[in-house]
């Protein structure tokens, strides 16, 4: 049996950080689901795609010029999804010797952008009385890291991650409430660790946590982000789905 992907069909969907690695994923599927994604980055591999928009998330006359672009072209948006991560150059430092203004500029970048794109984009669907938007969370806006699968590596979990996270899980369902009866859904979805090269040493930590025993992966994640874009999500409001592995429930 041929089943076709058409939940998308037609739908404008923004994507920031639509070059990463999560971004690409939930690109390539809202285009299987014929829905049309708009990619909002810095880079882009390829600019001579019309719908690789070149958009600075962190800067605001960026963003509202995007829009702007968008709507004239398409005269309607009918999904975002906030993946973009912007983040400093010092972005891993331990707690103990990260600064203060490396902080503040990392909770500007990541958490502020995505409010003020949030904002115009739900006064847009607002006016349409439609519209669903998909924040992306994480395990770590959940629940504390485990400090011992970092042991050995040069990695660690930023600070400034959990408390971005959960920042936008939790304002995820204040935007749920306050644009629900406009016929707007906001959700969230929260992934566990995403493979993407880690030293061996961590992933074999990492995995002996989850249930499933691996990391994930993109494709594990976008269908779910696709799923709270489509009409089949249109009563699901101001939830966190969690994709992990069954990390957190144990």
């Amino acid at each position: 049996m041929n089943l076709k992907m058409e939940n998308l069909k037609n739908k404008i969907i923004l994507v920031t950080g639509g070059s990463g690695l999560i971004g690409k994923s939930i690109v390539d599927q809202i285009k299987k689901e014929k829905g049309l994604p708009i990619s909002l980055d810095i880079y882009h591999e390829d600019l001579t795609n019309p719908h690789n928009y070149k958009c600075d998330i962190t800067n605001n006359s960026d963003v509202i010029n995007t829009i702007e672009k968008v709507l004239n072209k398409f005269k309607t948006i009918d999904g975002l999804v906030n993946n973009a991560y912007p983040k400093t150059s010092d972005w891993g430092t331990t707690f103990d010797k990260i600064s203060y203004d490396s902080w503040r500029e990392n909770i500007d970048l990541q958490l502020n952008s995505m409010f003020f794109i949030s904002q115009k984009i739900l006064e847009t669907m607002k006016n349409q009385k439609k519209g669903s938007v998909v924040n992306i969370g994480s395990i770590y806006g959940l629940a504390g890291p485990d400090f011992n699968i970092y042991e050995g590596t040069d990695l660690t979990m930023p600070a400034a991650y959990s408390a971005i996270k959960g920042g936008v899980i939790n304002f995820t369902k204040y935007l749920a409430s306050l644009y629900g009866k406009y016929n707007i859904n906001v959700n969230c979805v929260s992934p566990g660790g995403v493979f993407n090269n880690q030293p061996l040493k961590f992933i074999k930590k990492y995995i002996k946590r989850v249930p499933m025993k691996r990391m994930a992966y993109p494709s594990d994640i976008s269908p779910a982000i696709a799923f709270l874009l489509s009409d089949n999500a249109k009563y699901v409001n101001g939830q966190n789905l969690v994709i992990d592995g069954g990390l957190t429930s144990i």
